[in-house]
């Protein structure tokens, strides 16, 4: 017999976990969470010099500075991601399934070239939106990572925009692989 640690997760999630994927998939917090999420994780990434994101405690997460589709000047935005080996990342344009595409996808699809904030340093990466089997594979894996997006992709007629970022230079991916 192992020894007691609380809970035994249902599904191999610890029940703190569950409980915040099961409050995260709420309309509430849908209606809340795009307003003080970012705007904490933007603060927190400021005052520690890019080493701290407050949403990453739950999830991986970016800092991504795109080009304004219209404005042409830099948008910062925090994002989960979905790390990936060879050093690149998937991005998902959940909006919290809101109706309405996050403003960062339509900036990565006027201008797929951007940087992420990763661990304390800046990666220029290109942005290249998925579809097909592509996506098809990107979305199982983020649905194993965060399966919330199965209710926010319930709640809106459009399709979930995914993005594969690839860093631009090899030495830029050889740093995002390491811990």
């Amino acid at each position: 017999m192992g020894r007691a640690t609380g809970p035994e997760p249902l599904d191999g999630r610890p029940l703190g976990l569950r409980l915040v994927q099961k409050a995260s998939s709420t309309r509430l917090f849908a209606k809340a969470a795009p307003r003080v999420i970012p705007a904490l994780d933007r603060a927190v990434h400021r005052l520690t010099g890019g080493r701290v994101l407050l949403s990453a405690r739950m999830l991986p997460g970016v800092i991504l500075t795109s080009t304004g589709a219209r404005s042409g000047l830099p948008r910062r935005t925090p994002l989960a991601c979905v790390p990936q080996e060879d050093g690149g990342w998937l991005l998902i344009g959940s909006n919290f399934g809101r109706p309405a595409h996050p403003a960062w996808t339509r900036n990565l699809l006027a201008h797929p070239d951007a940087t992420v904030a990763w661990r304390g340093r800046d990666i220029p990466v290109t942005a290249r939106l998925l579809t097909g089997a592509d996506r098809t594979a990107a979305w199982r894996e983020a649905l194993a990572l965060w399966p919330p997006y199965a209710v926010y992709q319930s709640r809106v007629e459009r399709e979930i925009r995914l993005f594969r970022l690839t860093p631009r230079a090899p030495e830029a991916a050889a740093e995002a692989r390491e811990p």
